[in-house]
């Protein structure tokens, strides 16, 4: 799956979810955005996405812009989704500054039913244990 492709599966899972006005702006010049739209009780939204090998995890800086692409558009909520994990400090700077994490394992979980808005339930919960991530190493290294 290409990076277009991914923000295509998110913007698509945030329509089955009940989303609206929902595009895809991701490529050169986005702002920091891949997908904006509006949650089904009306707030906006604004979702980073990276599509990164299971190996590698999602530093505090890609989150702070994801802030200036929230104040750049606007946005009630900002979302990032991803394929691997959150660094410990990124994943605590999610939490401190409200961005909703959408880590590898809560991808799956959105992926295979449940709602965008359940996540925020579980935010900064549950990215694989030790005995996943060695899996992960192991499947990327061969």
């Amino acid at each position: 799956m290409t990076g277009t492709e991914f923000e295509e599966l998110v913007a698509n899972l945030c329509r089955r979810d009940g989303c609206v006005e929902v595009r895809r702006v991701g490529g050169a010049n986005d702002n920091g955005a891949d997908v904006v739209g509006r949650l089904p009780d009306g707030r906006s939204m604004v979702i980073q996405c990276k599509r990164y090998a299971p190996t590698n995890t999602i530093a505090s800086r890609e989150l702070r812009d994801l802030l200036g692409a929230r104040v750049h558009f606007g946005a009630d909520l900002a979302v990032f989704v991803t394929t691997t994990r959150f660094s410990r400090p990124s994943e605590k700077f999610a939490l401190q500054h409200g961005i909703l994490a959408v880590h590898r394992d809560h991808l799956g979980v959105w992926n295979g039913g449940a709602s965008l808005m359940s996540l925020a339930e579980i935010n900064g919960a549950g990215q694989g244990d030790a005995r996943h991530r060695t899996r992960w190493k192991q499947a990327y290294s061969e």
